[in-house]
């Protein structure tokens, strides 16, 4: 739990780098997902607090995971952009776009929790692998949520 209560903190923590930073330039994209997930391994690692003899296994798992996960989180980022850019005249065809977008993006990180949840199981044990997606959801929420906050509602600025 001490473990627990020390990610939930840096988590918050991070949060409002993602939220205030300036979306549109790809290299602030690039730059906030290596220092998040180099902070994240570090989180992850103190929580996950895996034997000796599973780490090498289950990180090379992660590897693989996260540069997979990087391109689904850049998608998301890209699309919260392009929303704040044009919701001041936003259409049905934007909107509908915009929307059918999101929801395919949720759906690619869900399809890839599904998909490396296999790997980490094989790559360590079915508790681990499913303590890993625990907080891996539960960072990524608290992500989103945050994100979500800043981002106006459709109509909010009319």
């Amino acid at each position: 739990m001490k473990n627990f209560k020390h990610l939930l903190f840096a988590t918050f923590v991070f949060c409002p780098i993602i939220v205030n930073a300036q979306m549109t330039a790809n290299e602030e994209i690039q730059l906030i997902q290596a220092e998040f997930g180099m902070e994240k391994k570090t989180l992850i690692e103190n929580y996950m607090d895996l034997s000796e003899t599973d780490q090498p296994a289950f990180w090379h798992v992660y590897q693989a995971y996260e540069e997979e996960r990087k391109a689904i989180a850049r998608e998301r980022i890209l699309i919260a952009n392009e929303y704040l850019d044009n919701y001041s005249t936003l259409d049905e065809e934007e909107a509908d776009n915009l929307a059918k977008r999101t929801l395919s993006n949720s759906l690619k990180l869900t399809k890839l929790h599904a998909k490396y949840y296999k790997k980490f199981k094989k790559a360590t044990n079915a508790m681990d692998a499913a303590k890993f997606m625990q907080v891996d959801d539960y960072i990524h929420s608290t992500i989103r949520n945050s994100l979500q906050e800043e981002l106006p509602f459709i109509g909010e600025m009319d």
